[in-house]
């Protein structure tokens, strides 16, 4: 049987059910993309038209569509192969006034692999691009935030139960399916909002039946996911190695979120060798979430999860009775009162990295520190400042480098001289349009004679000066040296 989501995916704008405003807001910036020449990112919860809304909207417009998904290429030499391409310029077979609609599908997958370029390249590319971009996302904040900035921002919410009941309707009339009204009230109802989901459930109950019913439905619904606080009771206390492995397929927790729930409330049940025992696991556990972050192999996920389940149930040693306040991880309130702070730190990470083609991670790891010694508390103003001229800083992320307070007198007047220096190297560099500094004869021989007197210098001194008068002579002649160690700084410089 054909797949009914594909079958009755929309075909124009008007046809997208439950987000009018969003799907209003859409059509508005592809009638004006020749105004603002701006990507959109178009985010929201799954199933509930985003991918389908651009597809609708490129046959509206009468634009061909060229489509990549950022879970299968997320290298930038894939994104700038197609994407890049797509973005540039109109073609023969482009459609009204030669444009074409390019959609990135879930672009929020950039975010983890930033380091291997796919992030700052779809960054480059939407700023850039002469053609009309749309990036899905089904998280719109795990997105860089430098994406974020570049492009307008649609989001699309929730469909209502009222807005998929009639669309589950119109589908049962076309495939000739007899049904009760509440048996779809009853569909539209357990998806949650998710309206591609809904057309999933009602293909799947109307194939084991001829007349759908609230009783099919009711029979059929889908498993529902354990809930954490039940999983962690049958990890620790119940279960056995396999059973406990058993039990962490029906909880809907990714393995990274599932290792920080088991971490924090092992002790609480556990102790001696076999909490040692049991923290192993855990360690083995989170090496083999390492490697998944760093090659983007999720193949090596269920290792991971072997460990953490398996594993630490296996430490128990005797029978664990009572009942236990669980809670959630420590490790989640302290990102939310780091949130802002990991947020400063990420912008001024993202900025070096472009401008000076390293990693974000190498960035945060080795040239933020250095750069935080090198200008603490802004002692050495002078590099502070070139360093915020640079990186184009303001005072809360000078403050965040520095360590200084950033509503002090210092930190504002770094910033201000930042800005003048900006003015001034662009003014320097800026060259003349009509004329080019030429040198005379006179001042190339001279050159050349101070080249020769120079050269003559070093190899009497090298051959007939003592040492002491040859250092003294160096002392002399040589450049004032800056104060402090600042080798390795030459950007600033």
């Amino acid at each position: 049987m054909t797949d009914w989501t594909e079958k009755y995916r929309p075909t124009t704008l008007s046809e997208v059910r439950g987000n009018n405003k969003a799907r209003d807001q859409l059509k508005e910036w592809a009638e004006t993309w020749d105004d603002h020449r701006q990507s959109v990112i178009v985010h929201g919860s799954p199933g509930v038209g985003k991918t389908s809304a651009a597809h609708a909207l490129a046959a509206d417009m009468g634009w061909p569509v060229m489509e990549l998904n950022a879970s299968d290429s997320r290298g930038a030499d894939v994104i700038e192969r197609i994407a890049g391409e797509a973005a540039k310029s109109g073609t023969l077979t482009g459609g009204e006034a030669g444009r074409r609609l390019v959609i990135l599908d879930e672009a929020d997958n950039f975010h983890g692999n930033a380091d291997y370029g796919g992030s700052r390249e779809v960054t480059r590319v939407v700023k850039n691009a002469n053609q009309p971009i749309v990036l899905v996302a089904n998280e719109f904040y795990d997105m860089s935030q430098s994406l974020r900035n570049a492009c307008e921002t649609i989001e699309f919410r929730d469909v209502s139960k009222r807005s998929i009941v009639p669309v589950l309707r119109d589908i049962c009339r076309r495939e000739d399916i007899e049904f009760e009204e509440e048996a779809l009230a009853k569909i539209a109802e357990s998806t949650s909002g998710d309206l591609r989901s809904a057309v999933n459930d009602l293909q799947a109950v109307a194939e084991e039946t001829e007349r759908l019913t609230v009783e099919d439905v009711v029979t059929s619904e889908r498993d529902t996911t354990e809930g954490i606080f039940d999983f962690l009771d049958d990890l620790i206390k119940e279960k056995d190695a396999e059973g406990a492995l058993r039990a962490s397929y029906d909880v809907d927790e990714t393995p990274d979120e599932m290792l920080n729930w088991i971490e924090d409330n092992v002790p609480k049940d556990y102790e001696g060798a076999e909490l040692a025992d049991a923290y192993e696991f855990l360690s083995n556990a989170d090496r083999w979430l390492g490697r998944v972050r760093a090659t983007q192999d999720y193949s090596f996920w269920r290792y991971a999860t072997d460990n953490m389940t398996a594993g630490v149930a296996a430490s128990r040693r005797g029978s664990k009775g009572g009942w236990t306040r669980y809670g959630p991880p420590s490790y989640w309130s302290k990102l939310g009162r780091t949130k802002g702070t990991r947020n400063t730190r990420d912008s001024i990470a993202e900025r070096i990295a472009e401008r000076e083609g390293a990693s974000v991670a190498t960035v945060r790891r080795e040239i933020l520190p250095f750069l935080s010694t090198m200008t603490h508390h802004c002692r050495n103003r002078d590099l502070t400042v070139r360093m915020a001229a640079a990186y184009d800083l303001d005072e809360a992320e000078v403050s965040f480098i520095t360590g200084s307070g950033k509503d002090t007198n210092k930190v504002a007047s770094i910033v201000e001289d930042a800005a003048d220096l900006k003015a001034e190297q662009a003014v320097e560099h800026s060259g003349n349009a009509f004329f080019e500094t030429e040198r005379s004869s006179g001042d190339t021989d001279d050159s050349t004679d101070d080249d020769d007197s120079g050269q003559r210098t070093v190899a009497t001194s090298a051959d007939d000066t003592p040492a002491d008068e040859s250092a003294a002579s160096a002392d002399a002649t040589a450049p004032d040296e800056p104060d402090g160690d600042q080798s390795g700084l030459g950007d600033f410089m």
